[in-house]
């Protein structure tokens, strides 16, 4: 993984979190609230699926572009 690769990712990353706050500003609230009213172990497995989620994403990736 080269640093263009890591900058072109978080590039990505801010585009996408960029347009939901632009599209959706409201709902962003709306689930933020929500997040809230969950309990610290949902929110962590909640942030662990989408760690593995990213993880197999990256790796489909490489094996595609292998």
């Amino acid at each position: 993984m080269t640093i263009s690769t890591l900058v072109l990712a978080l590039g990505l990353v801010l585009i996408f979190e960029g347009l939901v706050f632009v599209l959706a500003p409201r709902r962003i609230e709306e689930l933020l609230r929500s997040f809230a009213a969950l309990s610290v172990e949902t929110r962590r497995l909640i942030g662990l699926i989408a760690l593995a989620i990213g993880g197999i994403l990256i790796t489909l990736a490489k094996v595609i572009a292998a």
